[in-house]
């Protein structure tokens, strides 16, 4: 028993380090074992987050080659896809109006609403014309106290002319003076100079007639061509004007008229490929509200200008079929036909 704890006892003793004969490290590692680390910290670092960090690795465009579209305010610029060149564009009336008024005045009664189908003169609004008409009525008046005064002067001249002749008989008897006979002559002249006057009178009250006649039909307001009414821009008791007041309350129109069988496609094509169209080429259109509706049309001009800014040129485009489904200010797109390139 005493030999086996002596045994352990040795191996201990063998497991121990002797501090007198070991070698003592001096301080001097502590500094290179720091610029170790830091160097290994900042490769880690460069390795996890520069690559996430950097620069993106886009590879390199040959030179010409154009950059990736962005999103911008330009227009959809035209393709040219296996059915021929497209244009982006939209429905417009070669023929609208905004009806106004010749004069300033009241508006009493508003006939029409929007929607509605007019035809050429029909009366869509009037203004009060009370002061107008009662001018009417005052040339009217006058003309006819020119007209009277003209038969009061012939029914003289008549009496005159009897009196002339009596005198020219009496004179020739002797019974009196050659004086008498000349007073007569004198009268017929005097009348006949009156019965001008009167005359002139009454033309000039038939011009004022004629002039305040269209004075009052300015006050009502009629449609200039036949067309359908978009928009309705006055109410009754409303001031217009043909030009603007300034004011709130005055307006410059009374409605928006369009004749819907002007309507065509205005789009915009590049410069570039204008070479591929001529009047009268065929065209495809295709409304966005109907993508499925193919409509034929026909190329009806090529506006003579180009858009400088936009670097394209505008092309009108009508419609070969008419249909109410097609309305003003629709988004459109044409094919054009390419058996005309």
């Amino acid at each position: 028993m005493v030999s086996s704890d002596m045994d352990i006892s040795e191996k201990l003793k063998s497991l121990s380090i002797d501090r007198s004969t070991a070698a003592r490290p001096t301080g001097g590692w502590k500094l290179p074992a720091m610029i170790a680390g830091g160097v290994a910290l900042i490769a880690i670092a460069w390795a996890v987050f520069g690559r996430s960090n950097g620069p993106s690795e886009t590879p390199l465009q040959p030179v010409g080659a154009s950059p990736p579209s962005a999103a911008s305010g330009a227009p959809e610029a035209t393709t040219r896809p296996r059915g021929g060149l497209v244009a982006s564009g939209y429905v417009v009336a070669r023929r609208s109006a905004t009806v106004s008024v010749d004069i300033t005045g009241r508006l009493t009664d508003v006939l029409f609403e929007e929607g509605a189908v007019v035809e050429k003169g029909q009366i869509l609004a009037r203004l009060d014309a009370d002061l107008a008409r009662y001018d009417l009525q005052l040339a009217r008046g006058r003309l006819q106290a020119a007209n009277a005064e003209i038969s009061s002067i012939e029914a003289q001249m008549v009496e005159a002319e009897a009196q002339r002749q009596r005198a020219e008989k009496l004179v020739s008897s002797g019974a009196v003076s050659a004086a008498a006979y000349d007073t007569a002559v004198s009268r017929i002249e005097t009348l006949t100079a009156q019965q001008r006057a009167a005359l002139a009178d009454a033309a000039v009250a038939q011009t004022a007639i004629n002039r305040q006649s269209e004075f009052v039909e300015r006050h009502i307001v009629r449609a200039p061509f036949a067309g359908v009414i978009i928009a309705k821009n006055a109410q009754a008791g409303e001031i217009l004007s043909p030009a603007a007041g300034g004011g709130e309350f005055t307006r410059t129109g009374v409605a928006t008229l369009v004749d819907m069988a002007s309507l065509e496609v205005e789009v915009d094509v590049n410069e570039g490929q204008i070479s591929d169209i001529s009047a009268g080429q065929l065209a495809t259109i295709v409304l966005d509200a109907y993508p499925d509706w193919q409509i034929p049309g026909e190329v009806i001009a090529i506006i003579p200008t180009a858009n400088r800014d936009r670097a394209t040129i505008q092309v009108r485009v009508g419609f070969k079929e008419r249909d109410e489904r097609v309305l003003p200010q629709m988004a459109a797109k044409v094919t054009f036909d390419r058996s005309a390139d």
